[in-house]
């Protein structure tokens, strides 16, 4: 009997009645070493004061969750076991990745059907995007992307490691086999350089071929892991010690000097592989420099557990609280909480927020699917469930009670430049601001437009007690990976803060200017950004040089935020240019039109004041500024845009510039 054979056999349930019972009831997984989760008083921000606890709540939501949506169909191989999408027409060639968490709720709470869903969705991936190299392929299609497999296979290495004994032991030997197929065939021959490809590959195969050459015995893979391990430390930017890789090619440097850094790749993906491989050998050196890099990342978590990604050059995929494929930063920075304390806060933080966008049993791609009315893909949820799994493998419960140290971005006053990126990061009391002129362009085969917001933009503004009011997408929503990213519903509106002329000749913005000139100074009242910026359409072209140069200025005030808008040229044409400002606002708040020059958001935390020197449009109200008279009021979603990045609404404002006696935009945003 082949393995395909045998994992036919073991969907039908042939197999599961050779499955002794007291594999399933009441045994609890072998804990391995590392750094407890603690059981924490709570800090008064804080929802939830045990990691493990979270974790689990949020893997029995999303297993059930994924239970519901898997295909159970014996006749046909090709659907049976497959985990369906609610928003994507195609069966995700990963979804097998899912097996590990099912196989730890079988494990710890004695369900058979966890063991079935993890029997089902293996077969699933046996018949349908399994390879003879031992590659499993990203998606059905034969000759697509097989470099996924380093997941796959940790995923099924993980849940051998940890639960196998639910299997019957002709069952294990055959999963073990697949894996030795998987690690020995297409993995050992394509993962001999760390740098082959995107760098989150190498980082993860670091650890990958550490866990099979322990699971399987093998020396020949502990021998590879240590070869990959050799190069880790080549990847850390100065000063702030950030994984960089994340590019095409990878070491490609930008107009400005910078290499290619994705913070959601990092914290997701990479991080977790290069920790655990380290905490595994006991590698000190490496250990104090990952703090180091960790401490550096760490430094962009919002307040509510959000990853700032607005900057990263795989921000395509920014969901908020991540990147839409990567597993979670759980691993890494709980295992690594006794070096410092923010770590854990910042795996709860971020747990909470995950916890905040599942609804019906699986993670949405954003704090606003919902609301919006939008579809959730799968790829989130099975993900994002390996790392609970393994949080709660490798962690283990203590009595200990202390205190969650803040995150730095809590405490933080004034500004930090981080010189790598040309992006800062600004505090200043209740409001935390993130401006970028980083200039590193992902480009892929097919496109070379694929730009993060850049041009000096103000890409996030975070408020202490109402929370993100701005957040940047794509200046142009483009599926940069068709089958790994969800189509734009409705028409593409950029939620990134900008300046812009649309007319004849195309759109021309801040957002595509390489070059923009940031300066940033502060005193005990202000934190301030001015930038000089030109107009640019996708091509780094520019329709009018007298009348393409702009000034911006951001100025960020205890009681208000300020960001004013001129042409860099004494003429002052009407229409030159228009500043959009779209305050992130999800359906439901009511939009309170107060003036010509003054709009109110309503929030359950407080109310947003938005007023200007001049009248002001919501962009679709009759695109006037006076279309809406004094008392009018909205909450649906009419007055919302939406953006897949980073999976928000927004009220779109629109103030165009009048010319004339006016010298400059004054848009003004409070918190009452």
């Amino acid at each position: 009997m082949d393995r395909r054979e045998f994992a036919g056999m073991t969907s039908l349930g042939i197999l599961g009645g050779l499955v002794s019972a007291n594999k399933l009831l009441g045994t609890r997984p072998l804990l391995a070493s590392g750094s407890d989760a603690a059981s924490q008083n709570r800090l008064p921000e804080q929802e939830h004061s045990d990691l493990r606890s979270l974790a689990k709540s949020l893997l029995v939501d999303w297993c059930d969750g994924m239970i519901r949506r898997q295909t159970i169909a014996p006749d046909d191989p090709s659907a049976h076991g497959a985990l369906q999408c609610d928003s994507c027409s195609h069966i995700h060639g990963r979804c097998s990745d899912a097996l590990y968490p099912f196989l730890h709720l079988a494990h710890s709470t004695g369900q058979q059907n966890y063991l079935d869903a993890a029997r089902n969705v293996y077969a699933w991936a046996e018949n349908n995007v399994s390879r003879e190299d031992g590659s499993w392929t990203n998606d059905i299609n034969p000759r697509s992307w097989r470099g996924t497999t380093i997941f796959g296979a940790i995923a099924l290495a993980e849940a051998l490691h940890y639960h196998g004994e639910v299997l019957d032991a002709d069952e294990k030997r055959a999963w073990e086999q697949r894996l030795d197929e998987a690690a020995g065939g297409y993995l050992f021959s394509d993962f001999r350089k760390i740098d082959f490809t995107n760098l989150n590959y190498g980082m993860t195969a670091v650890y990958g071929f550490h866990l099979f050459g322990r699971v399987l015995n093998n020396a020949k893979y502990t021998e590879r892991s240590q070869q990959l391990a050799v190069r880790v430390k080549e990847f850390f930017t100065e000063p702030n010690k950030l994984l960089w890789g994340e590019g095409k090619p990878n070491d490609n440097r930008s107009g400005r000097g910078l290499l290619p850094v994705d913070l959601g790749y990092n914290v997701e993906e990479s991080l977790n592989g290069v920790v655990l491989y380290a905490l595994e050998v006991g590698d000190e050196s490496l250990l104090d420099l990952l703090t180091q890099s960790m401490n550096g990342h760490l430094e962009f978590m919002l307040p509510d557990g959000a990853w700032d990604n607005s900057w990263g050059t795989r921000s395509a995929k920014w969901s908020y609280w991540g990147s839409r494929t990567a597993d979670g930063c759980q691993p890494a920075f709980a295992l690594m909480a006794d070096r410092n304390p923010a770590f854990e806060t910042a795996a709860i933080k971020n747990a909470e927020l995950l916890k905040r966008c599942t609804a019906d049993g699986l993670l949405h791609g954003g704090p606003h699917y919902v609301s919006h009315g939008v579809k959730p893909c799968i790829h989130h949820t099975f993900a994002h469930a390996k790392a609970m799994a393994l949080v709660l493998d490798k962690t283990q419960p203590t009595a200990t009670k202390h205190e969650l140290k803040p995150l730095p971005r809590v405490t933080s006053d004034g500004v930090k430049h981080f010189a790598e990126l040309d992006v800062w990061l600004a505090a200043k009391g209740p409001w935390r601001a993130t401006v970028s002129a980083y200039d590193s362009i992902y480009k892929t085969k097919s496109a070379d437009h694929i730009q993060q917001p850049t041009g000096g933009s103000l890409a996030v503004l975070h408020h202490a007690q109402v929370g993100t009011l701005l957040a940047s997408s794509m200046a142009r929503y483009i599926q940069v990976e068709p089958l790994n990213q969800q189509p734009q519903p409705g028409k593409d509106f950029p939620l990134t803060t900008r300046l812009e002329r649309r007319n004849e000749a195309g759109w021309f913005t801040n957002l595509y200017d390489l070059k923009a000139n940031v300066t940033s100074n502060t005193s005990d009242d202000q934190v301030r950004f001015d930038v000089a910026t030109t107009l640019q359409d996708e091509d780094r072209q520019i329709e009018d040089e007298s009348n393409s140069q702009c000034q911006l200025s951001y100025r960020i005030e205890r009681e208000r935020v300020l960001i004013t808008a001129s042409p860099a040229q004494s003429d002052r044409q009407a229409n030159a240019f228009a500043l959009i400002v779209p305050i992130v606002s999800p359906t439901g708040e009511t939009v309170r039109r107060v003036s010509k020059n003054q709009i109110e958001i309503e929030k359950p935390e407080g109310t947003v004041v938005c007023k200007c020197n001049v009248p002001f449009a919501i962009h679709g109200d009759a695109q006037s500024s006076g279309a809406q008279s004094s008392g009018a009021q909205s909450s649906g979603a009419e007055s919302r845009v939406f953006n897949m990045v980073p999976g928000m609404e927004a009220v779109p404002l629109v103030v165009e510039y009048p010319g004339g006696n006016v010298s400059e935009i004054q848009f003004e945003i409070s918190v009452s």
